[in-house]
């Protein structure tokens, strides 16, 4: 043989070799990627069914930590609001003074009472006559 043709040869055969190899990577590549079936209806669904119990879980669970935090929040203030000493001295102050008023008003509930139990002298008509 030639050796001119030998050198298209070995060209024409490198060029075929490198063309096979690079279709078998392409066919290769192509085949391990997984094949894409269409779902059906009720896959469809299930799947959708699926996404929305996690994301009702989800909100959930956002909403029972938020419920949390509001009740921790509420305690911390009830604790910041608990009466001061000055207010139960004054709370103290102003029962002092009811029940002060309350045994002065008994007291003299009873004054009264007495008074009335009492036989009054007030001078008839008669008396007060002759003495003008």
């Amino acid at each position: 043989m030639n050796r001119k043709f030998k050198t298209q040869l070995t060209v024409v055969l490198s060029v075929l070799g490198l063309s096979l190899f690079s279709v078998t990577t392409i066919v290769h590549a192509s085949s391990d990627e997984k094949p894409r079936l269409k779902m059906t209806l009720k896959e469809k669904a299930d799947e959708g069914r699926k996404a929305s119990q996690q994301t009702e879980r989800d909100q959930l669970q956002k909403a029972r930590q938020a419920a949390r935090e509001t009740q921790a929040r509420e305690q911390d203030i009830l604790a910041n609001q608990q009466p001061e000493e000055w207010e139960s001295e004054q709370r103290k102050k102003a029962q002092a003074q009811f029940s002060e008023r309350t045994s002065r008003e008994q007291q003299y509930l009873e004054q009264a009472r007495e008074a009335a139990k009492k036989e009054r002298k007030i001078p008839e008509e008669e008396t007060l006559a002759e003495k003008d």
